[in-house]
């Protein structure tokens, strides 16, 4: 490394090295701030940041009162995307197939609509949508989060009541009075959770999450879009494409 770079730094090179390589395998403890300070010859905050470092990229994890240790290698759940227009369907059947209890709560209300939710419904800025936030869980601990968005009908004044397995999507609805969808299009991105994210989610330092994007259409209206956010050290997207053979 160059001369010019910060001490801590050769700090985090040495340990990432032992961990990527094994010689620190997972569960095994870190040297606490005063054995890098002794073992590295640097001070106690170069330590200090060396540490923070390894835990922001996710490669230990530290508890009070028991330093820090080399995160274990997460086993990834597969998360099945389906045609099913109810966003809990696909979910419990996960959770199930997983030996897991699914459960689920949601709020609704009246929102003004954000420049992007706008243009993934073709509605003015600002426009009036309905926003519905669910909070999925396994066992009760929190798994998913997902925000999703549809346009006011005429006449429409207020969202529906809060409840936990009542609220049917919009997509659903539509289906059901004669209007199907047609086509759900979807686009996942990897991003830093914001910070009532990993509250939520209960998300140590490092971890990233996975968000998906998902639209759907009945002909050339999109009718209701969603924002799902996922941990990515726990979930595996899994798709099915139909063949046309």
């Amino acid at each position: 490394m160059a001369n010019s770079d910060p001490v801590y730094l050769r700090v985090v090179e040495d340990i990432r090295r032992q961990i990527v390589d094994g010689t620190l395998p997972p569960g095994a403890p870190i040297p606490s701030r005063h054995q890098i300070t002794r073992k590295y010859s640097v001070g106690e905050t170069a330590a200090r940041h060396a540490l923070r470092v390894l835990a922001q990229e996710g490669l230990i994890i530290g508890r009070v009162g028991s330093g820090h240790r080399v995160r274990e290698k997460p086993i990834l759940l597969p998360l099945h995307r389906s045609r099913l227009p109810e966003p809990h369907a696909a979910f419990a059947s996960d959770m199930q197939a997983g030996g897991r209890q699914p459960s689920w709560s949601w709020r609704s209300e009246l929102a003004d609509a954000p420049p992007d939710i706008a243009r993934r419904l073709r509605v003015g800025e600002c426009s009036p949508v309905i926003r519905t936030r669910y909070v999925f869980r396994g066992d009760g601990r929190p798994v998913q989060l997902l925000t999703s968005y549809e346009p006011v009908e005429p006449g429409q004044s207020q969202a529906p009541e809060e409840g936990t397995y009542e609220r049917r999507s919009a997509a659903f609805r539509l289906a059901a009075s004669g209007l199907p969808v047609t086509e759900i299009s979807e686009t996942v991105l990897i991003r830093v959770p914001q910070p009532t994210e990993s509250d939520l989610l209960e998300l140590p330092a490092g971890v990233q999450v996975l968000q998906i994007e998902r639209t759907y259409w009945a002909g050339e209206r999109p009718v209701e879009t969603s924002d799902a956010v996922v941990p990515g050290d726990r979930f595996r997207l899994v798709y099915g494409i139909p063949s046309l053979l």
